[in-house]
This record gives structure tokens, sequence and C-alpha cells, in this order.
């Protein structure tokens, strides 16, 4: 849609609403509908870059942390924060610049975000099979048929949704 507008636009959309819903700028449209697309300089565009670096950091926690247990990583306000239980390992402010290293090594690789549905059953036995009771707690709370999962690169999360069409978008990332 946003090609057909202006190949500029189209440079900048990062992320899109489509009947009241935030989809991907990849999602298929099958419909006659209202779209909105979004920029950085959109609150909504913000959101989907803090949400999909989210995913990127989080990915840098389980390659320098094996066995850390991710639960939530939302945007906020003028970032994001990912909860994470690292279990008998710590991480200090000594730490961040790797984190953020290897956060950016992923970026650099320009994986695409990509959503896909799976039942509760199936994402149940994700998270048993890796012990993650808040990723359990979470889904256990949620209706079978509204379950998603969002991959890139070899990460894959429980998510809803609404990223960046890649990670080749995040440029720089700092962690405080």
């Amino acid at each position: 849609v946003a090609v057909s507008i202006s190949e500029g636009l189209a440079r900048n959309v990062i992320s899109a609403k489509f009947n009241d819903t935030i989809v991907e700028t990849t999602t298929p449209l099958n419909e006659n509908g209202s779209i909105i697309l979004y920029t950085w300089n959109d609150k909504e565009g913000k959101k989907a870059f803090w949400h999909s670096s989210s995913h990127v950091v989080a990915q840098a926690l389980e390659e320098l942390y094996p066995g850390v247990k991710l639960t939530i990583g939302p945007a906020i306000e003028n970032g994001f924060y990912y909860d994470i239980d690292l279990g008998d390992k710590s991480i200090s402010d000594k730490d961040f610049p790797e984190i953020e290293k290897k956060a950016l090594e992923i970026a650099r690789g320009k994986h695409d975000f990509k959503m896909r549905a799976i039942s509760k059953q199936e994402a149940l036995s994700i998270y048993k099979e890796q012990k993650n009771e808040y990723k359990i707690e979470l889904i256990e709370n949620l209706e079978d048929g509204t379950i998603t999962f969002c991959d890139h690169d070899t990460f894959t999360d429980l998510c809803r949704g609404g990223h960046i069409p890649n990670t080749g978008i995040i440029k720089a990332i700092k962690i405080l």
C-alpha cells in the first residue's frame, strides 16, 4: 500500500494498523478496510520499533546467558524493558556494553520479523520444555486460537505483534 502512494513513504513505514488492529508491514490485506501507516515520527511507529528492539535484546540475552527465562518485553514511553529471570546468574552495569554489542550484531543481520499462529497446547509444550513458568502462566490465561509467536533469526517468542519489518532498522541500542 505504501509503495502505491510513494517510494519515499514505503522506505519510512515501520508499522501499520488495519481496521483498528496493529499489523506487520508484510501482513497480507485480503479485504477492503481502513489502513494507517506509521513511521518513526508516529507514537505507534516508535512503539513497534522499541518492541522489536526488545526482541533483539532478548535474543542477545539468550545467547549470552543460556537458560535465561524471558517474561515480557513491552515498549514504554521512551524505549522498552524486558523482564527476565537469570536464575543464579546476574547482570551488572559492566555487562551492558557486551549485551549492546551482541544485540547490534544480531540487528545487522537484517532478519525479518515473522508472526505465526500457534495452538495453546503447542505453546504450553514449548515453554514446559524450557521450564519457563512465566510464559506458561501467560499462556494459560490466553484463549486457544489467539496465540501468536514472533520469529526472527534464531529467536522465537510468545508475542501479540507490532514489529518493524526487519532487525536492520535498529542502528543503536543503549541499555540502562
